[in-house]
């Protein structure tokens, strides 16, 4: 999984990446929130995307094994 390059994506990306509602993304990112850290305006960091990839698996489109 060393070979997955994370973007800066916003919450409506990470809901459209994992085909939630961006309601239930907010409660998938919640619990995990003090790993994750606070959103830098609109977009996560590269790094707080591959904390949420690590936290929820990655996302279905992404195919990874």
């Amino acid at each position: 999984m060393e070979n997955i390059i994370a973007t800066p994506m916003s919450l409506s990306e990470l809901a459209n990446a994992y085909d939630v509602s961006n309601k239930i993304m907010k409660k998938w990112l919640n619990p995990h929130h003090s790993i994750i850290g606070k959103r830098e305006g609109l977009l996560y960091t590269p790094k707080q995307v591959s904390k949420i990839y690590e936290c929820l698996g990655y996302p279905p489109y992404l195919d990874v094994k």
